[in-house]
């Protein structure tokens, strides 16, 4: 981790320093909200004490970010134009990364000082969203084209649904669970079974689910929310220093030949539809022979971008043979072919097992540069754990008391977990990053009404509210901060 500071300038080392503690408090705060929805029912219900519940749900999520992957990171940082993330130079990337974040941790304090479950998920992008929309005013590039639209809205599905889905399955399971076993204690409180009972825990098999439930959140919400602080740290570190974070430099020699092989296969995949493919990538047109100077991406300088990207890969079997100039440009280049092949891809032109090779050559290509470095997983990680520690509480009285009329029953908290941790994980598998309080938030809502409890309308108002105004609130605190800091400075 060290040897990214050699050779930095000191007012550079300080950038780097800060912003990657930006993103770690951001983590930090992100337990406050989210990893403390993952033990907020274990915790209501008496099934772990508090201490071990949080100690527990960070050993998952580290577990969870540790074996993740990166799809949920890098489909974060592709919402902001693919123009913004190849030109973006060392003074912009701080002002970048310092506006989202600081709008995002904003907005998150706020929501938490009042203990409303707020999405982390949704302040993020709409920073991100912010960001790119101000960026987009200040050049000459279209609002249409500030943000990865297709991505946003790929995303912005994904959080809509995902809270209605868990509201109903969840309710539908509980409905289950009574048909199943109506008499059985599980459909008890914790006070109820205290009264009657005189027992404190629940059930041994109740007891059971609701432990390994909460730990399978604890899980998913590592691979899926730790995966957004990686993506954002990423971003810092491309954007700060570029030279050394541009590729991955641990590459083997037979991963760069791979990554090589993709490009030349590439070309071969678009003679070989040029029939169908000419208009938009002007296949066999005259083009200029070399790139111009400032690189712009451009669908009709596919055939130029990939000669220069096969020039510049030639006899080259580790990326630090290379000079800083040259791995920049040959990020620039393979995330722009990149870009080309995923609009390829929506074509209607290419039948269906065309457009599955092209995905699989985009995988290839794109291997060395969508990465992450170790020490940033542990990081993230750690922060995540150590901000569930702090600040649990407020989320785990509002989840398991406020948000219905009656208190939360054994049965409520085992179908709202089981219903989160398996909504996140489908997320998980198609790179979708969602919202664990939105989804664990709507599944107790969803318990609540299918058990007649009803629902404390000032709770649920509230929720909503917050749900409705994170985006274009975070939206707007981050364009304005980014518009105001370039302005002063530029």
């Amino acid at each position: 981790m060290l040897a990214l500071f050699s050779g930095l300038d000191a007012w550079l080392i300080v950038s780097l320093v800060v912003a990657v503690t930006f993103v770690l408090a951001f983590e930090f705060i992100n337990g406050f909200h989210d990893t403390a929805n993952a033990v907020a029912t274990v915790i209501y219900t008496k099934a772990m004490t508090p201490n071990l519940a949080v100690f527990s749900s960070g050993v998952f999520n580290f577990l969870g970010v540790l074996l993740g992957g990166v799809g949920v990171a890098y489909a974060i940082v592709h919402l902001l134009p693919v123009e913004l993330l190849i030109n973006v130079d060392t003074g912009q990337g701080l002002v970048m990364v310092f506006s989202l974040l600081a709008a995002a941790i904003m907005w998150n304090l706020g929501t938490w000082y009042f203990g409303i479950p707020a999405s982390s998920s949704h302040t993020l992008i709409g920073s991100i969203l912010g960001v790119g929309l101000a960026n987009a005013v200040l050049t000459d590039i279209t609002v249409a084209e500030g943000v990865n639209w297709q991505k946003a809205t790929d995303i912005g599905m994904s959080l809509l649904l995902s809270p209605l889905a868990g509201f109903v399955v969840a309710g539908l399971i509980l409905l289950l669970l009574k048909v199943w076993k109506p008499l059985s204690t599980m459909h008890s409180s914790p006070e109820e079974r205290i009264e009657v009972k005189g027992k404190k825990h629940p059930p041994f098999w109740n007891r059971l689910v609701l432990v390994s439930s909460a730990m399978a959140v604890s899980f998913v919400h590592g691979s899926n929310d730790g995966q957004k602080g990686i993506g954002l740290i990423m971003l810092v570190l491309i954007g700060i220093v570029p030279a050394q974070f541009a590729l991955n430099l641990n590459s083997t020699s037979y991963e760069i030949s791979r990554t090589r092989d993709a490009a030349v296969h590439l070309g071969d995949f678009y003679q070989r539809n040029s029939a169908s493919l000419s208009e938009y990538l002007a296949l066999g047109k005259p083009q200029r022979t070399e790139l111009p100077k400032v690189f712009r991406c451009d669908p009709e300088q596919t055939e130029a971008t990939l000669a220069s990207l096969i020039k510049l890969l030639d006899g080259v079997r580790d990326y630090s043979q290379l000079k800083d100039s040259d791995r920049i440009d040959m990020r620039r280049y393979l995330l722009c072919l990149d870009d080309a092949a995923r609009k390829v891809g929506k074509l209607d032109v290419l039948p269906a097992s065309e457009k599955h090779d092209l995905d699989k050559l985009r995988k290839d290509l794109t291997e060395t540069t969508e990465y992450v470095p170790f020490w940033v997983v542990i990081a993230v990680a750690l922060a995540l754990g150590l901000g569930t520690m702090v600040g649990w509480r407020r989320v785990v009285r509002t989840v398991g008391e406020k948000i219905g009329r009656g208190g939360m029953t054994y049965a409520q908290g085992m179908s709202a977990q089981v219903t989160a941790a398996v909504a996140i994980g489908m997320a998980n598998v198609f790179s979708l990053p969602v919202s664990t309080t939105h989804v664990l938030s709507s599944g107790v809502a969803g318990t609540m009404v299918a058990n007649r409890s009803g629902l404390q309308a000032g709770t649920v108002r509230t929720i909503l509210v917050a749900w409705a105004l994170t985006l274009p609130a975070s939206m707007a605190l981050a364009a304005g901060l980014y518009l105001s800091v370039s302005f002063l400075f530029y």
